[in-house]
């Protein structure tokens, strides 16, 4: 057989390459990514190594415990409606005065301090949250990741460096806008959400408003969600074309809509 494959190897040069190339794939194993058919468990284990690249790049966790619980069931309770309830969704607090939200692969989002701060109930905060899921649902970081690669010409026959790929992800999570197209589609996805987990879909409504009437220096995430007045209009069109739960006739506590409890949830982690 040895003297068999040797022949075969000395007639077909070609068989030489084919097999170098086999041997690269091999060795290069786990360094190197096929992002058109990542799987959900490659997802998240590539969205952990995100978020331990920010880490220890700065990124400062909010350590409150309930804090951190209180963020985690606004969370899973969107989750829960939701079509990719098996990601092992994690929901942190950046300490952070800049309004602002993001979210990567594999079930990772992150609001930050200011932005709870800025949301005026927990229908507001929650509508920031199911847009970022949207975000993940949708596969959306995948697809821009996959598609920047490639037009940067990083994307090879074996797929995309993994190192380079985690840099490039967290470029995208956390410092590039989305496109209108994905915007429009996190909205409505997170409205599905909200009138599904019997939070006040006007929540996503009075939020945008409040993006879109702010004086002075923009909010920061108007750098990476652009376009309120757009995502404000379709918002209102669809609760008004009849996207909508029984919050908008008899508001309850489950609604989020108390400022007040609102207020003093946020003041008891101060305590």
């Amino acid at each position: 057989m040895s003297v068999v494959c040797g022949l075969a190897i000395v007639l077909h040069p070609g068989m030489v390459q084919a097999q170098n190339l086999w041997q690269r794939l091999l060795l290069q194993g786990v360094q190197v990514l096929q992002l058109s058919n990542i799987s959900p468990r490659q997802e998240v284990a590539l969205g952990q190594q995100i978020n331990d690249q920010m880490l220890r790049q700065g990124m400062r966790i909010v350590r409150n415990r309930a804090a951190q619980d209180y963020i985690n069931s606004i969370g899973q309770r969107l989750v829960s409606v939701g079509d990719r309830r098996g990601l092992p969704y994690q929901f942190q607090i950046i300490q952070d005065r800049q309004v602002n939200a993001y979210a990567t692969m594999g079930g990772f989002v992150y609001v930050t301090t200011g932005l709870m701060l800025r949301a005026e109930n927990e229908a507001e905060l929650a509508s920031v949250i199911a847009h970022e899921i949207g975000h993940i649902d949708q596969r959306h970081v995948i697809r821009q990741l996959q598609q920047t690669a490639i037009a940067q010409g990083l994307m090879t026959a074996a797929g995309l460096d993994r190192d380079r790929g985690i840099q490039l992800a967290m470029e995208l999570a956390f410092r590039r806008p989305r496109s209108r197209e994905q915007e429009l589609d996190a909205d409505r996805y997170g409205l599905n959400l909200l009138t599904r987990s019997n939070y006040d879909p006007r929540g996503m409504v009075t939020f945008l408003q409040k993006l879109r009437q702010q004086g002075g220096t923009p909010p920061t995430i108007l750098s990476t969600h652009p376009a309120p007045g757009d995502r404000l209009a379709i918002a209102e069109n669809l609760i008004r074309s009849g996207l909508g739960n029984a919050c908008l006739h008899t508001p309850q506590p489950m609604c989020g809509t108390d400022t007040i409890a609102y207020q003093q949830t946020l003041r008891s982690f101060s305590n």
